[in-house]
């Protein structure tokens, strides 16, 4: 199958979104099926305020048009609601095509915390960009509760992998650095309420892996915790598994690809009983869930390694690419491709 993918997230940018795309891209060219992804790249960007990775795209219609024309898809999926998903939007309804789309971000709460741009603007705006999709993928039960009590249809589930043959149990002598090892690693911005794992009082040291606009503010404030900036590949994976617990403290990720990151190298996560980690993580063997996230991150110190790894290998993103698929609709006929 041909398809095309939309999205205005994409490298360099370091988020769930560009991980999701590039390992379902990656996991559908093994499958067999021609991809094709489109992101800003081809059109007049700007750098979105506050976040310097971050193009916006702007007018992409005219240009993204005869793109989609030559590659002659079956199906399209829109994975984002910026200019670029936008314009795909807009092609297809006056093609009078199906298309499907996916909620990944909570974008109203984001816009809100940085800017106090209004969340009923910003809903109702995710609402009308969805509302005539053939399907609206998302990744977890409580998301999806969450949408349909909210007036979205046709709701259907896409959920993620990990790749387990990077992320996996190491020598945790990688951090000489007195233990336990508390760990985040992510964006350090407002909205992954970091903060809330700094001020934790722990023993043994902290350390934040990724960087951000508030790493440093962060940087000067919390001397005693350890920042090591953004890190990938292996180099990622050897700080993953030389933590003792992972602490993710964000209340607003609809998923949380890190955690899976964290339980394939065998560490327990440490999380706020919302939804994302509390989808995730349903065995108390391998993470602990409590609005007291010290008390959570104590607790894991008891949790057993191999019992994460083992739960870290249910998700594999061959699994996501083939759910994936499954959701798809043929471009100009509506119907399901299974």
């Amino acid at each position: 199958m041909r398809i095309v993918l939309i999205s205005d997230a994409w490298h360099p940018q370091v988020n769930g979104i560009v991980t999701t795309l590039t390992n379902t891209c990656k996991a559908l060219r093994e499958l067999g099926h021609t991809v094709k992804l489109i992101d800003t790249s081809p059109f007049r960007t700007w750098p979105c305020p506050g976040y310097a990775d971050v193009r916006l795209a702007f007018l992409c219609g005219p240009k993204l048009r005869p793109i989609i024309e030559a590659f002659e898809p079956d199906a399209l999926h829109i994975a984002t609601e910026g200019a670029v998903g936008y314009a795909a939007r807009r092609y297809c309804r006056y093609k009078d095509y199906d298309y499907s789309t996916s909620f990944h971000s909570r974008y109203p709460d984001y816009l809100n915390l940085r800017i106090g741009f209004p969340r009923s603007v910003s809903n109702a705006y995710l609402w009308w960009f969805h509302r005539k999709s053939s399907r609206v993928m998302v990744a977890t039960e409580s998301l999806q509760k969450e949408l349909e009590s909210n007036g979205y249809q046709r709701l259907v589930r896409w959920s993620r992998g990990v790749d387990t043959d990077l992320f996996c149990p190491r020598s945790e002598e990688f951090i000489q650095d007195e233990g336990p090892i508390f760990m985040y690693t992510g964006r350090i911005a407002l909205e992954k309420n970091v903060e809330a794992f700094l001020k934790l009082k722990l023993p043994g040291t902290k350390y934040v892996v990724g960087d951000g606009p508030q790493r440093r503010e962060f940087e000067n404030r919390y001397t005693e915790v350890r920042f090591v900036g953004y890190q990938s590949g292996q180099s990622l994976a050897r700080y993953m598994a030389a933590a003792d617990v992972f602490v993710f403290p964000s209340h607003t990720d609809t998923f949380g690809l890190v955690v899976l990151e964290a339980l394939a190298s065998g560490v327990p996560v440490a999380a706020y009983p919302v939804q994302g980690p509390g989808d995730l993580i349903d065995d108390p063997a391998v993470g602990i869930l409590d609005n007291d996230l010290r008390r959570a991150a104590l607790r894991c110190l008891e949790l057993k390694a191999d019992d994460c790894r083992r739960y870290a290998l249910r998700f594999s993103w061959e699994n996501c690419a083939r759910q994936f698929v499954s959701n798809l609709t043929i471009l100009d006929k509506g119907r399901n491709i299974w």
